[in-house]
């Protein structure tokens, strides 16, 4: 069995039309998972809200500052607005982003519980929020927050975060690579938005490890990268959890970036993480070919399944 941490309050967070981080994204991935031959094997749960969850502000505070998230909170309050050309806040916006950060927090229970993997299928996506502002569609920074909380609790020392959207998440690293305790790995396009990411960016403790990759790069490239680079970082870092970063936009069908991978692959690359540990969060970033990203996600949970 694996859980799946997902609300209807998630579709909430309106981009607006055309926008392609949009609420479907999660209705196409809930549908397909509902019709898997899989499907009884899955587990559907909801989130903490937010104002059940104590240590929820005082996680976020140590990702964001208070003039961030007030200002996010002001925004949509008022009706809504953008953080930057790409990034909208409406109404819900704030609310359903808390949810969001809320959902990868339960996440971050259920696997340090059961030992297990668990997926948070939430939106908005957060990888590149930074401690000062959101941008490039993301809020407040999920997968950052989530190994903070998870840094909180007892017994866990030690926390690696694997991104293999196709976009560096900035805001992750930017968060996390002052604090020796977080490890950061990227697989990436490059060049590509955001700019960000390049190999020579180590972190302050010898702990981020960049893998920029060229437009219309495929398996081929990704498997001996993963092999001999991704999962000797991963296992040396002797991780108490794995978190990932599971954006689905390096499919070939996506239309934001110009790498050239399949459904499948996401498969291989879930293999190489659960043999690193099975202690493993998965939490939804991009992907924005419906057919491509819910056939990417079946992927990834059947392999866990296994």
């Amino acid at each position: 069995m694996l859980s799946v941490i997902y609300s209807q309050e998630f579709l909430d967070h309106n981009t607006g039309r055309y926008h392609p981080e949009c609420p479907e994204r999660l209705t196409v991935i809930v549908n397909a998972l509902k019709s898997a031959a899989f499907a009884e094997k899955i587990t559907w749960r909801s989130p903490t809200a937010a104002s059940q969850r104590r240590s929820l502000m005082s996680t976020l505070l140590k990702a964001h500052t208070p003039t961030y998230i007030n200002k996010v909170k002001e925004i949509a309050t008022t009706g809504g607005g953008y953080l930057d050309g790409d990034t909208p806040v409406s109404p819900r916006s704030y609310d359903v982003a808390l949810l969001a950060v809320s959902a990868w927090m339960d996440g971050v229970d259920t696997v340090l519980a059961t030992k297990n993997p668990d997926f948070v299928l939430a939106r908005p996506p957060g990888h590149h929020a930074e401690s000062h502002t959101g941008m490039g569609f993301c809020l407040f920074s999920n997968a950052a927050i989530a190994a903070l909380y998870a840094l909180e609790q007892p017994g866990v020392k030690r926390v690696a975060i694997l991104d293999w959207d196709v976009h560096h998440g900035n805001g992750t690293q930017a968060i996390v690579e002052t604090h020796p305790q977080i490890a950061y790995c990227s697989l990436h396009q490059y060049p590509c938005y955001p700019g960000t990411g390049k190999a020579s960016e180590r972190g302050l403790h010898d702990n981020v490890l960049n893998l920029p990759l060229p437009p219309g790069t495929d398996i081929t490239a990704y498997q001996p990268l993963i092999e001999n680079k991704v999962i000797p970082f991963l296992a040396n870092f002797h991780a108490d959890l794995l978190i990932v970063s599971a954006g689905y936009d390096a499919n070939e069908a996506d239309p934001l970036a110009s790498i050239n991978l399949q459904p499948a692959d996401y498969a291989l690359f879930t293999d190489a993480c659960l043999g690193v540990t099975r202690k493993i969060l998965f939490g939804l970033e991009g992907g924005y070919d419906f057919p491509s990203l819910s056939q990417s996600v079946l992927a990834t949970i059947e392999r866990c399944l296994m």
